[in-house]
């Protein structure tokens, strides 16, 4: 997952600040998943609830920024261009949404002061966002490529 995030920075960095900001945030996010999920729960390391409440900001952090900013960009770029690509968002957005809603409900079971037993079930759930995005990182650049990329000789930078 990690060198995937680092060839999306070299074929997408420098490309506009605001996507390698989110980039580097998503790197930091892959960062904290694999803390998290290689953390000892009893060590006397950083306390495992403040490793999954760092976790969970940065993901929430992340997941705003594809919403509300870089999203919205790329789709603007494509209604722009008009060349296609509006369809692959229609198909690729919906399921970003799903994967959002899997990420706030892992966030709202987690964020705060877990009892043992949701601790208990945090192997299985973690697993299962790991997978919910490496789906999410491959759509989103999927995203990147079509709508941004195909553009940037096109596009000035601000």
């Amino acid at each position: 997952m990690l060198e995937q995030c680092k060839n999306a920075k070299e074929r997408w960095g420098g490309v506009s600040q605001m996507i390698d900001n989110w980039l580097n945030e998503r790197q930091q996010l892959i960062v904290l998943y694999y803390n998290l999920s290689t953390s000892k729960p009893l060590s006397d390391e950083t306390p495992l609830i403040k490793t999954i409440s760092e976790f969970c900001q940065v993901m929430m952090d992340y997941c705003s920024a594809g919403h509300f900013e870089i999203y919205e960009q790329l789709i603007n770029e494509a209604k722009d261009f008009d060349d296609g690509g509006i369809e692959l968002a229609q198909q690729i957005v919906p399921r970003l949404d799903a994967i959002t809603t899997a990420c706030v409900d892992f966030n709202d079971d987690y964020d705060r002061h877990c009892e043992f037993e949701q601790l208990a079930k945090l192997p299985a759930d973690l697993s299962s966002m790991g997978e919910l995005l490496e789906e999410r990182f491959q759509l989103e650049d999927r995203l990147i490529e079509r709508l941004h990329t195909a553009h940037r000789d096109l596009v000035t930078e601000e």
